[in-house]
């Protein structure tokens, strides 16, 4: 995808982004083109439809909540940089901390970071459960079943409340959640469809749901 349509695209989904943030997703697309061949991020069938399926996927979090500057959000399971990346762009006064157990993919997003000069992420070649500190949200891109992730990182989460949903989980995931979902109490749970945001063919299924702790 060019640059244009990526600006485009953006233009019409948060017209609210500056000049320099929309240039760094433009960059951010090339970046992912070139280091997805030396290490494999995403698949390579995929990798022309970076934006759309990855950058602005992950930017659907963006249109449930608004960080709030100097909030704290950790990316589990961040693989090259996942949903992170992407909405430390969109929030630059906002903490995020992206962690993975594979630590080649790490040095990936390190390198992506860097490039980008996004001095509000830090990554870690660490298990998200080793992790002592509170987080206003936590983010992720389908890494375990939804009990088992909330298993690991309820506990990760703040009281503290800033914004205009309750602070929890925030999960990227598609297809039938039915089962997935049962032995939650349905008032913690919100599920958006993402489809409601961007009207690619490719949102039909996905979804943002929101657990709040």
């Amino acid at each position: 995808m060019k640059s244009d349509d990526i600006v485009s695209i953006l233009d019409e989904h948060f017209p609210f982004l500056t000049p320099q943030q929309k240039e760094k997703y433009c960059a951010l697309a090339d970046l992912y083109k070139e280091w997805n061949e030396k290490i494999n991020l995403i698949s390579r069938k995929d990798i022309d439809n970076v934006f759309v399926h990855h950058i602005l996927h992950s930017l659907a979090t963006a249109k449930i909540v608004k960080f709030k500057p100097n909030c704290d959000i950790l990316d589990v399971g961040t693989g090259g940089g996942l949903p992170g990346i992407p909405l430390a762009i969109m929030f630059p006064k906002t903490n995020f901390m992206l962690v993975d157990s594979v630590g080649k993919k790490i040095r990936v997003v390190e390198e992506i970071t860097a490039a980008l000069e996004l001095k509000n992420v830090k990554a870690a070649n660490v298990r998200a459960e080793t992790l002592n500190q509170k987080f206003d949200f936590i983010v992720s891109r389908a890494v375990t079943t939804l009990p088992e992730f909330y298993k690991w990182m309820a506990n990760k989460v703040s009281k503290i409340q800033y914004h205009n949903i309750k602070n929890g989980i925030l999960y990227l995931k598609g297809g039938d959640l039915k089962e997935e979902l049962q032995g939650f109490v349905s008032k913690k749970v919100k599920i958006y469809d993402i489809s409601a945001f961007f009207n690619d063919e490719y949102f039909e299924t996905k979804k943002v749901i929101h657990i709040s702790i």
